[in-house]
């Protein structure tokens, strides 16, 4: 297994002088090693501010979305190799957020992902089932279909490095977590559906991080399972001393 993931989802804050003062203090206070990968990803109009100010530390960068296209006339759409060139090396694809507000389907995570592959950036695919889906016990039903539609086309070598993130709708920026077992529970069925896709070898290596009102309190709860290797931050990664704490959940 890969170490593990902690990828912050600034989503739609911060404008660049403000996320300049956050970057600072992450690198300030993550100095040195830890047990994680750690990887930002603020909005568009901060990538490249933020990719500068990064370039002396270990943290990664991470685009919130990405185009299907490559180039064109896509008015107001940012391509994969325009992402490269502003220095990000990850792109969170599918988030809920996408899928509700602008009804983005496994379809389109599809090609995003495809597009992605292709020009070297690795794709960080959401999954996960809303409050209506889980009360009908559709949770594992929903997130096999979003998997296999997700995913399908592609071979072993082109998802190796792939992140897959459990955020399960009903949980985010609610203040509900998933139970940390029940979490574990449904991240063994995404390794299992993706086994069967890719072949265990690939499925045992591949990161599956949970992502749904992660704090700096639950953090070790949820990082001590077995098949969670990370997590996907939406409102602590804004707040300094609470990002730093979940990124070090080992150390202290």
């Amino acid at each position: 297994m890969k170490e593990p993931i902690i990828i912050g989802n600034w989503k739609m804050n911060m404008i660049i002088p403000d996320a300049l003062k956050l970057i600072t203090g992450i690198k300030n206070k993550l100095s040195g090693k830890h047990d994680a990968e750690v990887v930002i990803s603020p909005s568009f109009t901060v990538l490249n501010s933020a990719h500068i100010a990064l370039a002396d530390s270990n943290i990664k960068l991470a685009a919130q979305n990405v185009s299907f296209a490559d180039k064109g006339a896509y008015t107001g759409e940012v391509s994969a190799k325009m992402l490269v060139d502003v220095g990000c090396e990850y792109v969170i694809i599918g988030h809920s957020e996408r899928r509700q507000y602008f009804h983005e389907s496994n379809k389109d995570c599809n090609k995003k992902i495809a597009v992605c592959l292709e020009e070297g950036l690795t794709p960080i695919y959401c999954v996960g089932e809303t409050l209506a889906e889980r009360d009908a016990h559709k949770t594992l039903d929903v997130m096999e279909l979003q998997l296999r539609e997700g995913l399908t086309g592609f071979k072993v070598h082109d998802i190796e490095n792939l992140v897959i993130a459990y955020e399960p709708v009903w949980a985010i920026g609610t203040g509900r977590s998933a139970e940390s077992k029940d979490a574990e529970s449904v991240h063994g069925f995404i390794r299992e559906i993706c086994a069967s896709m890719f072949g265990g070898v690939v499925a045992d290596k591949l990161r599956i991080i949970y992502g749904g009102s992660v704090t700096d309190e639950n953090i070790q709860s949820i990082m001590k399972e077995k098949n969670i290797n990370g997590v996907l931050v939406g409102g602590a990664s804004l707040v300094l001393e609470k990002f730093t704490k979940i990124v070090k959940y080992n150390e202290e």
